[in-house]
């Protein structure tokens, strides 16, 4: 394993400590191996029980998003006139009684659902971008309006919800002393 030449006794018994010290390193090196080995084969059984549990919760996942829906989020345009927010939207294949606007606090919710005519076959599509079903939008309003004034109409698919807003009076408040 070695070549040397013999100088010494104390060089031929420094080269023997070496060789045994490598002989040692070798096992040590030969255990831990093993060591890995085994940590690997834990880590491939600990990995197939992860996989198993991540397989589990996607198949829940999935039977849960087929019975719950997905909304589409309706796309508007936001804006103000000197009394007026006004809300517009597009949305063209939906019936007037189709659509709920409810207002709570400063939030106005827009819900509705578009259906199809008919049902067409995957393969027969080139394109498919039209969303179908239910859609619903909550916008935060910027200032305060008044609820009882809301209008809203629908003309060639396009929506717009009339939000009047309230003036705040000007007030000045006076601060009393306490002491």
């Amino acid at each position: 394993m070695f070549n040397f030449k013999k100088k010494n006794k104390n060089d031929y018994a420094e080269l023997e400590v070496r060789n045994l010290n490598e002989e040692e390193n070798e096992e040590e090196d030969e255990d831990l191996e093993e060591s890995i080995d085994d940590e690997a084969d834990d880590e491939v059984v600990e990995d197939e029980e992860e996989t198993d549990d991540d397989e589990e919760a996607e198949d829940v996942w999935d039977e849960m998003s087929e019975e719950i829906e997905e909304e589409g989020q309706l796309a508007v345009d936001v804006y103000q006139d000197k009394k007026n927010i006004i809300i517009k939207s597009t949305i063209a294949g939906v019936e007037p009684d189709d659509i709920d606007i409810s207002i709570d606090n400063d939030m106005i919710t827009i819900r509705g659902r578009r259906e199809k005519q008919r049902d067409i076959a995957e393969d027969d599509y080139f394109y498919q971008e039209c969303y179908w079903g239910g859609f619903s939008r909550s916008i935060i309003l910027p200032v305060e309006v008044d609820a009882e004034g809301i209008e809203a109409g629908m003309r060639n698919g396009v929506l717009t919800i009339t939000l009047p807003k309230t003036h705040a009076k000007d007030m000045s408040i006076k601060v009393r002393d306490e002491n």
